[in-house]
């Protein structure tokens, strides 16, 4: 079950708000500017699918997001305790961080949490299969995929030269508990 956990910065053990009624938490995102949906099922990816083999199986949601406009590339986030990450590292993931265009990530498989940091609050979503979250140029984020993830997602951006974190100088994203928290 999806759900978002917000987090004052000067208590960042004790959660302000957790909602998990997906209409609840996209309202509460769209005050930010970010989108939250849930989409159709999507087709079965299989673990060991490579990055060409997962954009064919999401084909026809990756074509729809690119006729919306402004959207100008894609690129896989795989991950499972038994292979090592392909497409970002977690460790890259993890660091705070902002994107010059506005991108959305679409999970297919397992779960995700993107906590992103709107001034003195953390929103963090905990995202699991069919979420969609479209994220506005300039917000900062981090994408944790817990200790032992199993994770596919498509990052689908606006910047046609694919995922480019600008990390922040002075992160907060340690402060705040982790997916598996």
């Amino acid at each position: 079950m999806s759900r978002l956990t917000v987090y004052h910065r000067s208590t960042p053990d004790i959660p302000n708000k957790v909602l998990s009624y997906p209409e609840d938490i996209a309202v509460t995102l769209a005050e930010l500017g970010i989108g939250f949906e849930r989409a159709e099922a999507t087709l079965p990816v299989s673990w060991e699918a490579s990055a060409e083999e997962v954009i064919a199986t999401c084909r026809s949601e990756v074509d729809a997001w690119m006729a919306k406009g402004g959207y100008m590339s894609v690129d896989v986030v795989s991950i499972d305790e038994d292979h090592r990450p392909r497409a970002s590292n977690q460790a890259e993931l993890l660091r705070e961080h902002r994107l010059e265009g506005e991108w959305v990530l679409c999970v297919v498989a397992g779960r995700a949490q993107l906590s992103v940091h709107a001034g003195d609050y953390v929103y963090a979503v905990l995202c699991e299969r069919d979420d969609r979250i479209t994220v506005p140029a300039g917000v900062t984020h981090w994408l944790d995929l817990g200790e032992r993830a199993r994770f596919v997602g498509l990052r689908i951006l606006t910047d046609s030269h694919g995922w480019r974190p600008d990390y922040v100088d002075q992160p907060v994203h340690d402060l705040f508990p982790r997916m598996d928290d």
